[in-house]
């Protein structure tokens, strides 16, 4: 004969994912998600839209005037598509938190009591990563690659640089650092479904390195190589992070399959 359980109808349904749903449901609930991110995309671009004039002149054309970067726009109508185009880029890194709530919301039904808390953490972490990663790439990458850029060459050419390349120099660099700042969150959910371990990080730190040293190369224009290693210290110094982060996770793992 079976066996009965001997848990109360309150401890089993803490210990099962909540919110069973459908496959028409989770359709729903998926286009639901994507209305309110999309929602708050709108929202953010409304918002530095608004203050597109301030965020141009005392942001994003700063680094331009540190090094006397004399910028030229060639089209017509080029500022206004301008300020259009970096309204929308940074409408995009303000909702990013946003974004990342309803990707929660949209998947905390399937998961577990404790994993929800979890789930949570992860949302705002991740959020500080990216906006760490940005703040790294104009306040370190971005200044040095314009100091090189302005200084480099012949005394005989004028360095015009046109407005459209040096806006997407900048937008590009900043959200590629932000998503690369994201690589201690993402070993925490690599271990935390049993794709990573503290131990397989270790042994790959020497190629970690290696790979910082060429990343940094191929990111910094200039051969020098005190420039590179400002930029490869930070990825080395992540991957170390993400280890510890990752051995956290394994810890909290198996706290949670003990007290299950």
């Amino acid at each position: 004969m079976p066996e009965h359980s001997t848990q109360s109808p309150e401890e089993q349904s803490s210990e099962e994912p909540r919110g069973e749903m459908g496959f028409f449901d989770h359709l729903e609930e998926l286009r639901k998600r994507l209305l309110w991110a999309a929602v708050g995309l709108v929202l953010g671009c409304i918002i530095s839209g608004i203050f597109i004039g301030t965020l141009m002149d005392e942001v994003l054309l700063k680094p331009a005037t540190m090094f006397n970067l004399k910028l030229q726009n060639l089209r017509p109508f080029g500022q206004a598509f301008l300020y259009f185009k970096l309204s929308f880029v940074i409408g995009i890194i303000i909702s990013f938190p946003f974004t990342l709530y309803q990707l929660w919301l949209f998947v905390a039904p399937g998961l577990y009591e404790h994993e929800q808390s979890w789930a949570r953490r992860i949302t705002f972490f991740t959020s500080l990563c990216f906006a760490t990663g940005v703040a790294f790439a104009y306040f370190v990458m971005i200044p040095g690659m314009l100091s090189f850029a302005a200084g480099f060459g012949s005394k005989a050419i004028e360095n015009n640089f046109d407005v459209n390349e040096y806006f997407g120099f900048m937008t590009t660099t900043l959200l590629a650092a932000g998503l690369i700042f994201e690589l201690p969150m993402i070993t925490y959910v690599l271990t935390r479904v049993g794709m990573v371990t503290p131990k397989l990080m270790r042994k790959y730190r020497r190629h970690a390195i290696i790979v910082s040293l060429i990343v940094a190369a191929v990111l910094t224009p200039s051969p020098d190589p005190v420039n590179q290693l400002i930029f490869a210290i930070p990825l080395w110094v992540l991957y170390e992070i993400s280890i510890v982060i990752s051995q956290f996770a394994l810890k909290k793992q198996a706290e949670a399959q003990k007290k299950a």
